[in-house]
């Protein structure tokens, strides 16, 4: 196991030490969650889950955890999810599996959501690439509105969503966060605020930092 797999495991198997019995877990995607189901699973408590991609939901289903729909459910308990950047302020860049509109309904959902991530996951500021899911519909317009974005060569989001990177620098994310959420065409984008984030965990070097937000 590489350096930065063992920080991902690290930061995953804390987490999974914050979940308690009888729990409304939402459960995030990618490699850092990866870590996170099996963690989860040999803890055998009740808890139901909620997973924000079918490929999280499939695994997690093999490894005997209870994942439900999310449907008839208005609310969470706890959320855990890994990103791509962290600030030092508490702003979140996520999407790089394709799935950042579900994990951030899930996130705004939920009373407590924990970010998991290996140290290469810090940065002073988060930056471009901003990963986003764009409607179809319209799509070259949406794209001629919103500057320089690339669709990346991968299947549609599992809501038909088409998955794209920004790549624009900016210097203030709060105001390319109401940008995107205004523009038509996008159905989501990977700026988490820093307002959704309860609690972050970064692996570094065999030792887990745990940042409160609030």
């Amino acid at each position: 196991m590489t350096e930065r797999e063992q920080e991902k495991r690290d930061a995953a198997r804390a987490a999974a030490d914050l979940v308690e019995d009888g729990q409304l877990v939402g459960l995030g995607t990618g490699s850092t969650v990866a870590h996170l189901l099996p963690a989860l699973a040999v803890r055998a408590l009740a808890i139901r889950c909620v997973a924000t991609s079918p490929e999280t939901a499939r695994i997690a289903r093999e490894l005997g955890i209870d994942v439900v729909d999310f449907s008839g459910i208005e609310h969470l308990d706890i959320a855990i999810d890994g990103a791509d950047q962290i600030d030092e302020a508490g702003w979140l860049v996520k999407g790089g599996g394709g799935a950042q509109t579900r994990e951030k309904v899930v996130a705004a959902a939920t009373t407590r959501f924990v970010v998991i991530a290996s140290s290469d996951k810090a940065v002073a500021r988060i930056g471009p690439p901003i990963p986003l899911e764009l409607l179809r519909f319209g799509l070259d317009a949406t794209i001629a509105g919103l500057g320089e974005v690339r669709l990346r060569d991968v299947p549609p989001s599992a809501d038909g969503g088409l998955i794209a990177d920004y790549f624009e620098q900016f210097t203030d994310p709060d105001e390319l966060t109401a940008r995107l959420d205004a523009a038509p065409g996008v159905v989501g984008h990977g700026i988490f605020r820093p307002a959704l984030t309860a609690d972050v965990l970064i692996a570094t070097n065999g030792h887990v930092e745990h940042r409160v937000l609030h």
